[in-house]
């Protein structure tokens, strides 16, 4: 059963060192990236950003960060962000990532930051995988394209 886990001094060095195939790798940035990330976020009142090892047991399979904080078109209104996400390559294939998202998507409906009505996210066009993952959990791509990534949003 996965499960998230907060990244720790323990784990941290495991999870940097987490890489999706190849083929991925054009796909998503890497931990060490999302991590720096998350910390300038924080530190210049950005958003909350929600960083999580994801773990199969006892054993590290992936990586997930959610967000929490000011939707950028609607100031007057919050939404949570999935900013990024991947299972390691050796994990992949067994179902982790969609119990993953599950997982990820349990935690937000929980509203640990604050109410919100509004999940988003982005993914390369390209990432057929990524897209159809996406959408058998409701994502609908909205028509936007951020950094080249299109855009896609889950109405709580």
């Amino acid at each position: 059963m996965v499960e998230l886990r907060k990244i720790t001094y323990d784990n941290f060095n495991e999870c940097i060192k987490l890489e999706p195939n190849e083929e991925q790798k054009n796909y998503v940035a890497s931990n060490i990236y999302s991590i720096a990330e998350a910390y300038v976020a924080l530190t210049n009142n950005e958003c909350i950003p929600m960083p999580y090892a994801l773990y199969n047991d006892d054993i590290m399979v992936g990586f997930i960060m959610l967000s929490y904080g000011e939707d950028d078109k609607n100031k007057d209104e919050n939404v949570y962000g999935i900013w990024r996400f991947m299972i390691d390559k050796k994990y992949q294939g067994k179902g982790y990532g969609k119990e993953a998202m599950e997982k990820a998507l349990g935690l937000i409906k929980t509203f640990p930051h604050g109410k919100a009505s509004t999940v988003y996210l982005s993914y390369e066009p390209e990432n057929i995988v990524a897209k159809s993952l996406y959408a058998s959990f409701g994502f609908e791509e909205t028509g936007e394209i951020e950094e080249e990534e299109a855009v896609a949003k889950l109405v709580l």
